[in-house]
C-alpha cells in the first residue's frame, strides 16, 4: 500500500515539532509558510529557532517531551535525536489518530513530506515515499529550473477566469472545462501575463470567448 497524496489545509492548526536542531529547524519553517500554529518542543533548539520563538512565531516549550504534549494536536514530526523516544511519541501518535512523521524512520510516519516548487499558489510535490529523499530533492531542482516564478501570476490569471465563465456559462460545466483547457495551454495569453499585461490577456480571452467588453 502506497501513501495518498494530499494536500492539507493548516491554516491557524495546531502542531507539534518534538526536538530542535537542524532538522526540527526545517520543518518548523516549512510549516510556518502554511500558516500553522506551531508548538515547539525541546530543552535546546538552534538559534533560527530560538529567534523565531523569541518574535512569538512558535511557542516553545523548553523542557522534555511530555506524553500530554499531543493533546489537540493536527499533526506531530518526532525530530530527536533519541530513536527509543521519537518511536514512543510515534505509538502515541497512532494510538490517538494523530499524523506523525518520524524522522529516519519510514516505518513509524503516517505521513511524509515530498519536496515541493512552489510558484505563488502552483505547488508540484515529489515524494519517493520516503525511500530516496536525495532524488525527490534532485527533481525538485530539476522543476526550478524549468518551471519559473511566472507561473506564480499565471495560476492567479486562470483562477480570475473562472469566475467569469461560471457567470457566462452557470449550467455548462463540460464547456467551461473544455474552455479553461483552451486557455490553460494558450501561450500568447501566458507571455502577456508573465510581462504583466494582465489587462490585455483579459482582453484577448473576451475575444477568444467572443464576449463583449466591459
Amino acid at each position: 500500500m502506497g501513501f495518498y497524496p494530499l494536500v492539507i489545509d493548516l491554516t491557524d492548526r495546531p502542531c507539534l515539532v518534538i526536538g530542535g536542531g537542524t532538522v526540527s529547524e526545517r520543518k518548523v519553517l516549512n510549516l510556518l509558510e502554511s500558516g500553522a500554529r506551531i508548538t515547539l518542543v525541546s530543552p535546546v533548539v538552534t538559534r533560527t529557532l530560538a529567534d523565531l520563538a523569541l518574535a512569538s512565531q512558535v511557542v516553545w516549550w523548553r523542557r522534555e517531551y511530555r506524553e500530554g504534549d499531543l493533546k489537540g494536536m493536527t499533526l506531530v514530526f518526532a525530530a530527536t535525536n533519541d530513536p527509543e523516544l521519537n518511536a514512543r511519541i510515534a505509538v502515541a501518535c497512532h494510538q490517538a489518530g494523530i499524523l506523525v512523521n518520524v524522522v529516519d524512520n519510514q516505518e513509524l510516519c503516517t505521513f511524509n513530506v515530498p519536496a515541493v516548487v512552489r510558484r505563488g499558489d502552483l505547488q508540484i510535490a515529489i515524494s519517493t515515499a520516503g525511500k530516496s529523499p536525495a532524488l525527490a530533492r534532485q527533481l525538485r531542482k530539476q522543476l526550478e529550473a524549468e518551471i519559473g516564478p511566472e507561473y506564480g501570476p499565471w495560476v492567479d490569471f486562470l483562477g480570475e477566469i473562472r469566475p467569469l465563465l461560471k457567470s457566462v456559462w452557470p449550467h455548462d460545466q463540460k464547456r467551461r472545462e473544455e474552455l479553461l483547457r483552451r486557455l490553460a495551454g494558450d501561450e500568447i495569453l501566458f507571455r502577456l501575463v508573465a510581462r504583466g499585461k494582465e489587462e490585455l490577456a483579459k482582453e484577448r480571452v473576451k475575444q477568444c470567448l467572443s464576449l463583449p467588453p466591459v
